[in-house]
């Protein structure tokens, strides 16, 4: 029932080039910063992830998609990483967008073992119709584009089935986590990490905080480690690196 592993690079080595991701974050917020500089430095290329959105130039999942380490991103926001819009619009990434809201329900749905379901969110538009570019030539023409879904009537309202996602790993992050591999999350930083530990076939957390077993209260638990194969202590020096991605102070 130990889960923890001496170190980031211990606990990602093993993730094969062509592995497929779910990781945690939104913005800089609460992303898996320590494991994912772990899988820069162990050289893993042509990763499939699934991740709210690409980080930014340098940071998050920025790092991995400058090195071109990254083919394919399925997510709901891109629009703070420049060399993501630079490969995606050349034809270098294959990009699925899909509704925010959409995209947390397909990783739940996947983690609980729901192989689809249907939603109100995307009727009427590219979502379910098809056609949105998902890879473009590198003349600028749609080399892939997405395939129409199924759409169906409840209570007179149309739905469009959307499909679950499992992940061949999960990189997370939390606040808090003991050896078992139960996590707790603060705040804001709880985001997609959860539902993305719930989606990965291997989930590797990052912990700020490593307590013992017991040290969590049953109650205070966000995810509990059946979720929870891996579990990587951070540094102090590391917890404390949190960057903020758009500063707002008072003139």
């Amino acid at each position: 029932m130990n889960k923890v592993r001496g170190s980031a690079a211990e606990a990602v080595a093993d993730i094969p080039s062509g592995a497929s991701l779910a990781v945690g974050g939104f913005g800089l917020s609460g992303v898996p910063e320590v494991l994912i500089r772990a899988l820069y430095e162990q050289g893993a290329s042509g990763l499939e992830v699934v991740s709210n959105n690409c980080g930014v130039d340098g940071r998050g999942l920025g790092v991995l998609l400058a090195a071109g380490r990254i083919a394919r991103v399925t997510g709901s926001y891109v629009g703070e990483n420049k060399e993501f819009a630079r490969q995606y619009l050349s034809g270098e990434l294959e990009v699925e967008l899909t509704p925010q809201g959409t995209l947390a329900e397909r990783l739940r749905a996947g983690g609980a073992g729901v192989p689809a379901f249907y939603t109100p969110a995307g009727v009427g538009t590219q979502v379910a119709k098809g056609g949105l570019p998902w890879r473009y030539a590198s003349d600028g023409a749609v080399a892939v584009a997405s395939p129409p879904k199924e759409t169906r009537d409840f209570a007179g309202r149309p739905h469009v089935l959307e499909h679950g996602i499992t992940t061949d790993y999960a990189l997370v992050r939390a606040w808090r986590g003991d050896h078992h591999g139960n996590l707790v999350f603060r705040r804001a930083a709880a985001n997609f990490n959860p539902l993305a530990a719930m989606a990965g076939r291997v989930t590797v957390a990052e912990v700020e905080e490593l307590v013992e077993p017991g040290g969590l209260r049953p109650d205070e638990v966000h995810l509990p480690g059946v979720y929870v194969q891996r579990v990587v202590a951070l540094s102090a020096d590391e917890a404390a690196d949190k960057r903020i991605e758009k500063r707002t102070v008072r003139p």
